[in-house]
């Protein structure tokens, strides 16, 4: 394509990758998104680091959203992901730490000395009026939505609340910083994990909202050109367990696989490979 012969057309030219960007009639909305996500592209080997807050005192109850505290175990894995960070990620005095606005994101954040930003987009999915409550006290008091959210998680909007299309749309900003930084530790949500996660390794979306996302665990992403390698390196501090598997509102992890992240899980406590 060049812009003297084919100026009539709509186009974005990459020449070396984005050493230079020839942006040709570029009008509608969706061709200025598209140029703006291949402007912030780039090839540089880089790690994405990615972890959920510390257990809180609404993961003990069995609660969903709020802005609970962490409970004991969950200080204790905020002192031990300060050690996970020096051990681990390399070039870590470079590192920027990327949290939620809610309380219990930068208290897990507490003993990181990094550059912090708080990003109202990587709030938790608000579970309206639902919010506070125990998946069994949504079932007993609105059966209807319980039953609408297993059925279609991703599209399901909380009365008042969000959906995981919610969340998506508003993470947008986070996506494309992403695409173009080299060393950064996003601590988050479940909800907002499990979309990061499905972006980067093009999982389907309605299976994203399944995808189980552990406590206590510093996930690495390794974007690559044609693949994301990922490897879970695990807190070995006990948490409980707030993944719901579909059809029932008790909590406990899933034997399903597919639902299991994947890449290889690395024990702190002895620097060796365990089984996924």
């Amino acid at each position: 394509m060049d812009v003297t012969r084919d100026s009539e057309y709509s186009f974005i030219k990459m020449i070396n990758v984005n050493s230079q960007i020839i942006i040709n009639k570029v009008s509608s909305y969706l061709q200025s998104r598209i140029a703006f996500y291949v402007m912030n592209l780039h090839i540089k080997p880089r790690y994405i680091w990615l972890s959920r807050h510390g257990e809180s005192q609404y993961n003990l109850e069995g609660k969903i959203g709020g802005d609970a505290l962490l409970s004991e175990r969950g200080v204790q894995y905020s002192k031990k992901l300060k050690t996970l960070v020096e051990q681990y990620i390399p070039n870590h005095e470079k590192l920027e730490v990327w949290t939620s606005t809610l309380r219990r994101t930068q208290q897990t954040a507490q003993y990181l000395d990094y550059p912090k930003k708080h990003w109202k987009a990587l709030d938790e999915l608000d579970a309206g009026s639902c919010d506070g409550l125990t998946y069994d006290e949504v079932a007993e008091q609105f059966p209807e939505d319980f039953a609408a959210r297993d059925e279609n998680k991703f599209e399901y909007r909380y009365r008042g609340g969000e959906s995981y299309r919610d969340v998506i749309i508003r993470l947008e900003p986070i996506i494309m910083e992403l695409e173009n930084q080299e060393n950064v530790l996003i601590i988050t949500h479940q909800a907002v994990l499990r979309c990061i996660y499905a972006y980067f390794m093009n999982v389907p979306q309605e299976e994203s909202p399944w995808m189980s996302i552990p406590l206590h665990t510093l996930i690495r992403l390794e974007p690559r050109a044609y693949e994301t390698l990922v490897t879970r390196i695990k807190a070995d501090i006990p948490a409980v367990s707030t993944y719901k598997e579909k059809g029932t509102a008790k909590l406990g992890e899933s034997n399903d696989k597919s639902k299991i992240l994947a890449g290889e899980v690395i024990s702190s406590s002895s620097g060796a490979k365990v089984a996924s």
